[in-house]
């Protein structure tokens, strides 16, 4: 053991504290037709520990347990974009709190279609669909705000226009390669902000779209080209934003073998498998954007 081991000081390091997944559900009751906000939120704190860590001295832990309740009572005055909602978290914790040097606020929100009756869309009835979940991680750090949007489970499958061919072969290679095969993936995917000054529902709404309609219209070679083209248009069409990140898995559709019961398979029955499944990572950029490591900060599972 060398003597920076055996004999260096022992001291804390980086930590935050706070209270994580706060089931946050909101309705605005202002109309008859309400609306329903469905969030999960976490808060975290950065800054002025080192005694209640080596000490036990509580004087300027703010507890987890105010920071739920603090979720709670900012929610009574309304949400808004999930952006905005965790930057006015960030604000009171760093400005109310002199020690806070920053903070992590991430949020989820689940969305909830209205039911549909016989008389049109119900005023206040909802269905909670198998669709996506929006995200957002805001990171506080002195006077800078860092966001990082994103949604997660965007499930999209092509039964055509993708195709797999000429990778490597050796003696462990039995896939066999295709010019017509169904692609199918769940989207994750992150994009860093350059700024707050920005209409975030809006935004998002138009990420959304934009990488909906590259996965339809790219014909594909490969996933890895799909998502390129993903990012790609995303980038183009939305200037705040200096990358994107994604993680996608492929969901593979296997043709079934139906000769040992008399049958053809035109490429119409699969097996649907759900593991061991292909997983494609990737960040497209603007070439020339410096990097932001402290937005990115842990935000894992995203290469």
């Amino acid at each position: 053991m060398s003597e920076t081991q055996s004999n260096g000081a022992i001291v804390l390091g980086d930590n935050q504290w706070g209270k994580a997944e706060v089931r946050l559900v909101r309705i605005d009751r202002a109309t008859p037709r309400h609306e329903i906000t469905d969030l999960n939120v976490s808060s975290q704190l950065r800054g002025g520990q080192e005694a209640t860590h080596l000490e036990g001295d509580n004087s300027r832990c703010v507890a987890t347990d105010t920071q739920k309740n603090t979720i709670y009572g900012f929610a009574r005055a309304g949400v808004g974009a999930i952006e905005e909602f965790a930057m006015r978290l960030g604000t009171h914790f760093v400005e109310d709190f002199q020690w806070i040097t920053g903070g992590r606020w991430e949020v989820e929100q689940y969305t909830w279609n209205r039911i549909s009756t016989a008389q049109g869309e119900h005023d206040h009835a909802f269905v909670r669909d198998n669709q996506e979940t929006r995200t957002t991680v805001v990171q506080r750090d002195g006077d800078e705000f860092f966001v990082v949007s994103g949604l997660t489970d965007l499930v999209v499958l092509k039964s055509t226009g993708s195709e797999f061919h000429g990778f490597p072969r050796d003696r462990f290679t039995t896939l066999v390669e295709t010019d017509d095969r169904i692609l199918a993936t769940s989207v994750s995917s992150r994009w860093r902000y350059t700024t707050t000054d920005i209409d975030f529902d809006a935004v998002y709404a138009k990420v959304r779209a934009i990488q909906l309609e590259q996965f339809a219209t790219t014909h594909s070679l490969a996933l890895q080209q799909t998502l390129f083209a993903m990012g790609k248009a995303v980038l183009e069409a939305v200037p705040e934003i200096a990358e994107i990140k994604f993680s996608m898995p492929n969901k593979h559709h296997f043709l079934v073998d139906l000769e040992p019961f008399g049958l053809d398979n035109p490429n119409e029955v699969f097996f649907a498998a759900d593991r061991p499944y292909g997983l494609i990572e990737a960040t497209v950029q603007r070439e020339g954007v410096p990097a932001e490591p402290r937005a990115w900060a842990t935000v894992a599972g995203f290469c």
